[in-house]
């Protein structure tokens, strides 16, 4: 398979180094708009990877990239912004996509925290039929979370349960941060959007509804020591994928994130520097056109370089209760990763690289043929046992506790 990886940040640096150890990779050309990172992702990884500039936004130009260097799939590591751009060039030049996170949501106009808007993934799932005709598969969601929660779900209504009664995606950490007061783990960009958006809840005899962000506060008790983290709803793709393919009675997406960062994020969301519309800063050379939430991102510093000061563990799972012979059942299949671990292995910190894992896992099962598919696709479409047996060769084990 040759690949065009779009994206150097953290998660695309662990892409590279993930599948470089893998032999169904033919060729890996790493394409960002800042080439110096490119360069780094590729530096020491041999013949196989190769570095170029290139501006997501650009569709054109990215079509152009995918035909001239003969590649069979679009890999997507860039925020959502870049969804739909990338997207529409993995279509016009003939090459499946993969990405781990869609196309944004926007609020409902009138009613935004009851009603759905645009939801995350209608601009994408509104193209299927264009995929169909053109037999090429579009996977998205394909990340951790969303991803690897997914494929847990469709495990769960294959193998674990007969009836679903709630499906809720959980996700906390300890992770800590030495040396700074503020040093979010993976990208505030996508941080805030996520969380400050309206979240979205699926009930089968209502459909999906939205509610407050923050809302619906539990205490989850994750393993592997990290233990008891208060988790709350928050906007994510699993409730948007997981209904069309797996039947349940509830859908959620809980986030640990800890009183002290919900904090400033609604901090963040007060002084308006969560808002993506360009404000003008006067400046010595003049006024400029600044995003406050670029602003941000951009004196926080970079979730790629903290590995080294980070220390604990991150938990990705997914929480299903149901009937299963007639009894009831709870399990929570999970995947934790220790920071410690990823960056002796791999070099990369622990959030960036649990990401990584599942799409270059996903195309390894596309490249192989046991994952086929035609038109847009989440990962419940497919069988999990092959993705998840895969996971055990990667030395990336997952898990499953009764509750």
């Amino acid at each position: 398979m040759r690949i065009l990886l779009v994206g150097a940040g953290g998660v695309g640096t662990a892409i590279t180094r993930i599948a470089a150890r893998r032999e169904f990779v033919d060729h890996m050309v790493v394409a960002d708009y800042d080439l110096s990172r490119a360069r780094a992702a590729v530096a020491p990884l041999g013949p196989r990877f190769t570095a170029i500039r290139a501006d997501a936004a650009d569709r054109e130009a990215v079509t152009g990239l995918l035909r001239d260097h003969r590649c069979d799939v679009l890999l997507n590591a860039t925020d959502p912004r870049f969804v739909m751009p990338l997207f529409e060039a993995a279509l016009a030049s003939g090459a499946h996509y993969l990405d781990m996170a869609m196309s944004l949501s926007r609020p409902h106009p009138e009613r935004p925290y009851e009603e759905v808007g645009v939801k995350l993934g209608d601009e994408q799932f509104a193209r299927d039929d264009d995929w169909r005709r053109a037999g090429r598969l579009a996977l998205v969601g394909m990340g951790v979370e969303p991803g690897m929660s997914d494929v847990f779900a469709r495990y769960a209504a294959d193998e674990l349960f007969d009836e679903i009664e709630e499906i809720g995606v959980r996700d906390g950490a300890n992770l800590t941060v030495e040396g700074y007061e503020f040093a979010p783990s993976f990208s505030i960009w996508t941080t805030i959007e996520e969380c400050l958006n309206p979240p979205v809840v699926y009930e089968r005899d209502r459909g999906w509804f939205t509610t407050e962000p923050f809302s619906e506060p539990e205490v989850f008790d994750f393993p592997e020591g990290i233990g008891p983290i208060e988790c709350v709803n928050v906007e994510h793709e699993e409730v948007v994928l997981v209904p069309r393919w797996v039947d349940a009675g509830r859908v959620t997406f809980k986030y640990g994130l800890g009183e002290e960062f919900v904090a400033r994020l609604k901090t963040l969301r007060e002084l308006g520097l969560s808002d993506t519309r360009p404000v003008t800063v006067p400046t010595s050379l003049g006024p400029a056109e600044v995003s406050p939430r670029d602003v941000v991102a951009a004196v926080l510093p970079d979730p790629a370089g903290l590995g080294d000061r980070m220390r604990g563990k991150t938990c990705a799972g997914t929480w299903v209760k149901g009937v299963k012979d007639g009894r009831p059942r709870e399990v929570y299949l999970y995947h934790v990763v220790d920071n410690e671990w990823s960056m002796r292995e791999y070099g990369s910190q622990a959030v960036v690289w649990q990401t990584a894992i599942n799409p270059v896992a996903a195309l390894e099962l596309v490249a192989s043929g046991v994952w086929k598919g035609e038109g847009v696709l989440g990962p419940e479409a497919f069988p999990p046992r092959p993705f998840l047996d895969l996971l055990e060769t990667y030395g990336s084990p997952w898990g499953l506790r009764e509750q």
